[in-house]
């Protein structure tokens, strides 16, 4: 049985999907699950749902990071599933460290495949997992945004609290 909840932060309503086990499956800046459930692989996605006031380690995470304790996000466990270079880029954005963005160049040399920018950009785009998978922390060559799933206000608000917070 998979769990959601909903959490109020400074940036907006945070929700996340959470498996029987703990590991995130979908999060982001939405207040309803119909955003997140599309995002989530088909092997891993819940045929049910239960909403919780709180998800545990997840939810003290969520309310950590916006206070400000940037690292809080680190060790909760994420699931998703797809390709073998998406997985590996997923797991290679969780070494980005807060406050210290990557342009998607950079993003795509970590990743082992320099010259696969645009796949990089793809392993950002399908991420169910935002914040855990932090996607926010890859920026264009030129310094600029780029995209985000939940909108380029949450990304500048996010990036602007790492670089404050450490």
């Amino acid at each position: 049985m998979s769990t959601w909840s909903t959490q109020d932060t400074p940036i907006g309503p945070f929700t996340a999907v959470v498996d029987d086990d703990g590991a995130v499956l979908a999060s982001g800046w939405t207040s309803t699950t119909d955003d997140l459930l599309p995002l989530i692989h088909p092997t891993l996605r819940p045929t049910s749902l239960d909403r919780a006031a709180n998800l545990g380690d997840v939810t003290d995470a969520v309310r950590a990071y916006h206070r400000g304790d940037v690292h809080a996000i680190d060790d909760v466990p994420v699931r998703q599933r797809s390709g073998e270079f998406l997985q590996h880029a997923w797991d290679v954005l969780r070494t980005v460290p807060a406050g210290a963005p990557v342009t998607y160049t950079e993003y795509a040399a970590k990743a082992g495949r320099p010259a696969a920018v645009r796949a990089a950009a793809t392993a950002c785009a399908r991420n169910a997992a935002a914040l855990f998978v932090p996607c926010h922390r890859v920026l264009r060559l030129d310094g600029s945004l780029g995209g985000f799933r939940w909108g380029l206000a949450v990304k500048r608000q996010l990036l602007e609290l790492e670089s404050v917070s450490d």
